[in-house]
């Protein structure tokens, strides 16, 4: 093996995310929103922590205290097929958006729409959506 192959083979390369952490100051408020009201899979719960499924990668809620809740540094983008009826599904949640859907970048095959809402903690969660041929 040469010099280069070696370094290559040590090289690190992080691509999956298989979990993604969120310290929540209410976990029992936090279940129902994630579950109830995203709709997202529940998995298991371990001591202050509950497990969900969302797509391939585990989403955990837990616990947090005063240094660990700190929303606003943290977006969770959820890619969306039609972005105008999931909108209209999570307002029927009770769901508030404070950034409607909206046009956010023309590109050559598609058109890239967001909007945005919150959870309980604070935290801004996006719905994203390629619409192609509008």
């Amino acid at each position: 093996m040469s010099d280069t192959q070696a370094a290559e083979a040590r090289a690190v390369h992080l691509d999956r995310i298989g979990q993604i952490a969120i310290s929540v100051s209410d976990v029992a408020r936090s279940k129902e929103f994630y579950g109830g009201a995203l709709g997202m899979k529940f998995l298991f719960d371990a001591g202050p922590m509950a497990f969900y499924q969302c797509g391939e990668v585990r989403l955990m809620i837990g616990a947090g205290n005063e240094k660990t809740v700190v929303p606003g540094g943290t977006i969770l983008y959820f890619r969306v097929d039609d972005i105008h009826a999931m909108h209209t599904l999570l307002e029927e949640k009770d769901v508030y958006f404070f950034s409607e859907p909206h046009l956010v970048a023309k590109m050559p095959d598609h058109d890239l729409w967001m909007a945005f809402f919150r959870d309980p903690d604070g935290y801004t969660i996006g719905l994203m959506s390629e619409l192609r041929g509008s």
